[in-house]
């Protein structure tokens, strides 16, 4: 199934696609352009491409924001991309502001710990955590847990992804820019975005795109070798990435999952796959505990609420 995916992905026809959407509701919205945050990973690197296509460099922003957990080459890789597509670009060290907020307090301190010793000292708390919850570390966020110590974690990174989106809206807000986000529906639909962080957004051009689609959508777009070939991270927690998180690779989740939107029984997806029977079950859940992320807050519908009354 994968390979039909990859068939079916017309990168030059998408990219067109996504350009005039991208410049259709800057339009819409009366806005003087875009801005969005440049991690050095493929999407935003594919966002910032399709962006400056688009509106024409002079009208695109880009916010580097690194902080103290930040990888030592994720600055280096940003500007790599920027200067690829000739990005006008800000840094801005969101350290003093989580370090006032008391983020980093939530965690051990890791002043002159070499940073492999952190990766080690990370790896062996999710295999604790997992081994304690019974579940991966990222299926219990999703459920909700009363662990305090993966709560503390949950804390602790979503608090960055906020004060990165916060970044995003003030910078915005002072230059009438549209804020563009860069999850992929790979990450949509197995709530692997953080809630009023990353998941939020004036738009979202790659939320129709798997993590394969936009892959081959990078290449067209001539994203630097560099980023195409780095291991994709959330560059929130030393040693932590995407699939580590997620518990499976890019290749086999996008299999599943464009096998499920096909119709396909779990059942099929494992045999015609080779994919094993619980991992498929495992990203059913991961769907089934991210609904409602992918929703805005709930409320009571006054039409359906028997206690409700009119007049």
């Amino acid at each position: 199934m994968l390979e039909q995916l990859k068939l079916r992905t017309d990168s030059k026809q998408i990219s067109q696609q996504l350009q005039a959407f991208i410049k259709q509701k800057v339009q819409q919205h009366h806005r003087s352009g875009a801005i969005l945050g440049l991690s050095g990973g493929l999407d935003s690197a594919v966002v910032a491409a399709l962006a400056v296509r688009s509106l024409g460099v002079e009208n695109v922003l880009a916010l580097i924001m690194p902080e103290r957990d930040s990888d030592f080459c994720t600055v280096d890789d940003a500007k790599l991309v920027a200067n690829q597509y000739h990005i006008r670009t800000k840094v801005i060290n969101l350290t003093p502001p989580l370090r006032k907020l008391g983020v980093y307090r939530l965690v051990p301190r890791t002043f002159l710990i070499p940073r492999s010793v952190q990766k080690s000292y990370v790896a062996r708390k999710e295999q604790e955590l997992a081994h304690r919850l019974g579940m991966s570390p990222f299926m219990a966020s999703l459920r909700g847990t009363a662990d305090v110590e993966l709560s503390r974690s949950v804390a602790y990174f979503r608090a960055k992804h906020r004060l990165r989106m916060w970044t995003l809206y003030f910078q915005a807000e002072l230059e009438n820019l549209l804020v563009v986000g860069t999850s992929n529906k790979t990450e949509w639909m197995t709530g692997f975005f953080v809630p009023f962080g990353d998941g939020a957004a004036d738009i979202m051009p790659l939320l129709s795109l798997y993590k394969t689609q936009v892959r081959l959508l990078a290449q067209y777009l001539e994203v630097p070798k560099r980023i195409l070939e780095k291991t994709p991270s959330p560059d929130l927690i030393p040693g932590i990435t995407d699939e580590q998180a997620l518990g499976l690779t890019y290749d086999k989740l996008d299999e599943i999952l464009f096998s499920l939107e096909q119709g396909f029984a779990p059942e099929q997806i494992a045999s015609q796959s080779g994919i094993p029977l619980e991992q498929v079950h495992y990203v059913r859940q991961l769907i089934a505990n991210s609904e409602h992320l992918r929703h805005l807050p709930e409320g009571i519908d006054e039409k359906k609420n028997p206690n409700s009354q009119e007049g």
